[in-house]
């Protein structure tokens, strides 16, 4: 599998399978994989805790560290195809729309290379 040639319908039916699989949907519900996605989402900072920022671009250049960095964010992933199936919820449209939400947001020619707080 490749990012040029999944569908987020492909990746949520591969999770959705696995969970079938396992029966776990009882454990599944969207408290439990909001907090699991919290969890999935600290382990990756780990991965990237004390470096200062040119580190954190050059850790992924060690094979070890950069399959470690890639599961954490698979897990995150996979946390959130599956919420996404429990709630019905259409990743795609929702990134959609909420790219339009910060568009409006953070109009580029406001923001462009340059970060304010709002």
């Amino acid at each position: 599998m490749s990012d040029t040639a999944s569908t987020i319908d492909e990746l949520k039916n591969l999770v959705r399978r696995f969970v079938e699989e396992r029966a776990w949907q009882p454990f599944h519900s969207p408290k439990n994989l909001a907090m699991g996605i919290a969890c999935e989402a600290a382990e990756l900072m780990e991965c990237f805790l004390w470096l200062d920022l040119p580190a954190s671009y050059e850790v992924a250049k060690d094979s070890a560290k950069r399959d470690a960095i890639a599961d954490e964010m698979a897990d995150v992933f996979c946390y959130l195809l599956n919420m996404s199936n429990v709630l019905g919820i259409d990743l795609s449209d929702a990134l959609a729309q909420k790219m339009v939400k910060n568009a409006q947001k953070y109009p580029a020619e406001k923001y462009r290379g340059k970060f304010e707080v709002q």
